[in-house]
């Protein structure tokens, strides 16, 4: 039987011939192969930027950052980095460290912001003289609202940004705490999109969906998060209320100095990035006995894993396996939590349970209580028959990818379209909406997507010479400079990390394995010597007879063990051989292209145009916008 997703003659010709040539001019082709570009939700061009830096060239790396993440400096401190457990670097590590790790891409991106010109408006867009008449609304001023007013504004659209706060930034501002992310910080990267001609009403709070769709709009887009967080109802609970408090309100109430405070035994449940920061908010506002209670095992927890070790670092124990069962108290004084210890079970499909041990009640003593188990989203002020949709979830209905609601001029985008994740990711959905907007207003299918354009430019400067550092260097990651522990916990909004300087980022830069210079194979000019296979590093080239892949990644000379990076194959050669490839092991030093004597070989870097919203997405660039009844 053929595998799932490849059909009967289609296998059976894959057995008889083996795998076709690898097109090396689609489009996903070698973006897979510069994992953290895959990776990343906005295809931010890692490497690219990470040369700029290498060069002192700051305010360049910056702008590439921009064009494409929006908020290089925020997410230099507080990104999720998905890129990071993607990048090469670990993976090429593994057979010679005992702790292979990632370039630090996301400290990185902050060394752009930080060392950038201190003016940098003329690389930035300007705002139109003219509009074009079309009025947009974004709801809320977090990144995926503030990503479609980037996107729209430079184009000639009069967008206006409502938010019930008084400055943009939402949970940005709101929640992430300032020894983690300094206010300036904030007030400079949304300016930059403020000052493209966007309408910024602080202090207004949208209450009704429908009274705001009749002020005229052609489009709204709804980025107002997720505002609620997950309650826990156990025994206790309305009695010690006053002492227990939801994670993400009380981050807010720290953030605008509602909250100075907090009493010395502090309780934080749960297991993700915002206990993370309940708990070391909490031992900067007073809290001496702080631990946090999560209900996983400590290696599933959601939290990331630097935020886990900022935790401990500033000696604060996280207990795993243990469910809350009640809230002690006596009287209205909350005096501690009971807990039952479990141990993780997983069936046959891999889910998993959590199973008590039976062993008794764990009991903990504490005066205050942090609920930061979640976040759920609310629309209370969109109107059931404002004809905007809903799931069984009290969740929007749309599409995936254009993030068009049911009615046709309404978009949705960050934690409000599809559930909780992170600022990256909103950035990426504001790219996707923005690009929605204007082509519903042109008149076009929003669901035809702008394809992304590839360019292949060779680096040769000589015979063994390239436009890019080649070198390899075997340093370990470099580690970011922290302040004092005991002057960062005195005042809560003293950055903690102070980030690398210009001769640590130089360093961290040099590991970069310049994934985007791909190693371009001509079979017309191949003799078969296998100079190239001699002088591989990494024993990532192999000629041999073609078969199917399953065969093949074990017969090359070094067992190809990822099946999600696609293999290199050429065409047939003279010999009936084929030159086989594991992309996944390549360091790019460009040595088979130095050694090759035929230069059948050659090192072209690859770039990824990503579309964003404008003439470019539109299939009919002729169609001048249309006005929405």
């Amino acid at each position: 039987m053929a595998p799932d997703g490849i059909s009967s003659t289609r296998h059976e010709r894959a057995e008889r011939d083996g795998l076709q040539a690898t097109d090396i001019h689609a489009p996903d082709y070698f973006h897979k192969v510069v994992d953290c570009q895959w990776a990343c939700p906005a295809h931010t061009p890692v490497p690219e930027y990470i040369r700029l830096i290498a060069a002192g060239r700051y305010t360049d790396a910056y702008m590439v950052n921009w064009a494409s993440n929006v908020f290089p400096g925020i997410l230099g401190r507080t990104c999720d980095r998905p890129c990071e457990p993607a990048c090469r670097r670990g993976r090429v590590e593994e057979a010679q460290t005992a702790k292979p790790e990632p370039v630090a891409i996301c400290r990185l991106k902050r060394v752009t912001a930080d060392f950038k010109d201190d003016d940098i408006s003329q690389h930035l867009p300007k705002a139109p003289q003219q509009k074009n008449g079309k009025r947009i609304a974004c709801v809320g001023a977090g990144p995926a609202a503030l990503t479609v007013a980037r996107d729209l504004a430079p184009l000639g659209y009069a967008v206006t940004v409502f938010d019930g706060d008084a400055k943009a930034g939402g949970m940005i501002r709101s929640q992430i705490p300032r020894f983690r992310l300094p206010e300036e910080v904030i007030d400079e990267e949304t300016g930059y999109v403020l000052n493209l001609g966007v309408e910024f009403r602080g202090g207004t709070r949208i209450e009704s969906m429908k009274a705001l769709l009749n002020e005229g709009y052609d489009a709204v887009f709804v980025g107002s998060g997720a505002p609620r967080g997950r309650d826990l109802k156990i025994p206790g609970r309305n009695e010690a209320a006053a002492h227990i408090h939801i994670g993400i309100d009380w981050l807010s109430s720290v953030s605008f100095g509602h909250v100075t405070r907090i009493a010395k035994r502090v309780i934080v449940l749960g297991g993700g990035n915002t206990a993370m920061d309940c708990c070391r908010s909490a031992k900067r506002l007073g809290g001496e006995d702080v631990k946090v209670i999560v209900r996983s095992p400590f290696d599933e927890m959601r939290a990331s894993p630097w935020e886990k070790e900022d935790a401990a670092h500033e000696s604060i124990p996280i207990l795993d396996c243990l469910v809350p069962i009640a809230f002690l108290h006596d009287g209205n004084k909350l005096t501690g939590m009971s807990f039952d210890k479990v141990r993780a079970v997983r069936d046959a499909n891999g889910r998993r349970q959590l199973v008590s041990t039976g062993e008794p009640p764990q009991a903990f003593e504490c005066d205050e209580v942090l609920v930061a188990v979640g976040q759920e989203n609310a629309f209370p002020w969109i109107e059931r028959d404002a004809g905007v949709a809903f799931n069984e979830h009290g969740m929007p209905v749309l599409d995936a990818i254009t993030l068009q609601a049911s009615r046709p001029d309404v978009f949705f985008g960050g934690d409000a379209a599809l559930g909780p994740k992170n600022i990256i990711w909103a950035v990426a959905q504001g790219h996707a909406a923005a690009i929605s907007i204007d082509k519903f207003l042109h008149g076009e299918d929003v669901s035809l997507r702008p394809p992304p354009g590839v360019t292949l430019v060779s680096q040769k400067m000589g015979i063994h010479e390239w436009t890019y550092d080649n070198a390899v260097t075997a340093d370990t990651r470099h580690k970011v400079p922290w302040r004092d522990v005991n002057k960062a916990l005195r005042n809560i909004k003293v950055e903690v990390e102070l980030g690398f300087d210009v001769q640590l980022a130089w360093k961290e830069a040099q590991r970069c394995l310049n994934c985007d210079v791909q190693t371009v194979f001509n079979t017309g000019q191949c003799i078969e010597c296998d100079a190239c296979v001699d002088i591989c590093p990494t024993d990532c080239i192999t000629f041999t007879a073609n078969g199917i892949e399953a065969d093949l990644r074990t017969r090359l000379r070094a067992p190809a063990r990822h099946q999600d990076q696609d293999l290199y194959v050429s065409s047939e050669l003279k010999t009936g051989r084929v030159m086989v490839k594991d992309e996944d092991v390549c360091l790019h030093c460009g040595l088979c292209a130095e050694r090759c004597p035929t230069g059948a070989w050659d090192m072209q870097k690859f770039m990824l145009d990503i579309t964003q919203a404008g003439r470019g997405c539109r299939s009919d660039k002729g169609i001048s916008p249309r006005k929405v009844a």
